[in-house]
């Protein structure tokens, strides 16, 4: 049984790991290299992996937003292992492509671990992981509003990092950070949209 992920950095580590030896890594290979049973790591992964430039493959932030989708549900439902249909375990990335992404997070991943603590814990535990879940689903839904704009669903992909760090470290600013993310593209989607 994989450690429990308390950092970004360990994140991208199981990301490395899951990459080795392979031509394409799937959804299924790195959720079985990070772990199935929690849902602040997948958050963290599909937030990650919308942040850094493979947003910009097509069709991926759409595919990504089925995912939170699902898993938001789950949380909803107080589901303790994490189940994703077929269609979106098989989406691989190249491993070129992953390495890329990993290495462009690297340095980031390093800042953001250095402010990574416990607090503010009761915004992220227990009966407060509802509202965190309701918008990671919030989310789920703007991602194929987003995927016309370039790289545009990286502002979701930094509310789910945000979210997928909070639940991992119970790092409470982390999740407040998350509802300011997603006030401000809800204004940006509104003011483009309406």
């Amino acid at each position: 049984m994989a450690e429990k992920l308390t950092s970004l950095e360990q994140l991208l580590d199981r990301m490395d790991e899951a990459r080795e030896g392979q031509n394409t890594v799937s959804l299924e290979r790195l959720m079985d290299t990070i772990g199935r049973r929690s849902f602040g790591p997948m958050l963290l992964l599909i937030g990650v992996i919308l942040v850094s430039p493979l947003s910009g493959i097509p069709g991926l932030p759409s595919t990504m937003g089925v995912a939170v989708f699902l898993l938001s549900l789950q949380m909803l439902l107080r589901r303790k292992y994490i189940w994703l249909p077929g269609w979106i375990l098989r989406r691989s990335i190249s491993e070129e492509k992953l390495a890329t992404a990993a290495g462009w997070m690297r340095r980031p991943a390093r800042v953001v671990d250095r402010f990574l603590r416990e607090r503010l814990s009761f915004l992220v535990e227990g009966p407060a992981s509802w509202p965190l879940a309701l918008l990671s689903l919030l989310l789920a839904i703007t991602l194929p509003l987003l995927e016309p704009l370039p790289f545009a669903a990286s502002s979701a992909g930094v509310a789910l990092t945000c979210i997928g760090l909070a639940m991992i470290a119970h790092d409470g600013v982390l999740a407040v950070i998350a509802y300011g993310v997603v006030l401000t593209v809800a204004g940006v989607l509104a003011w483009n949209f309406l």
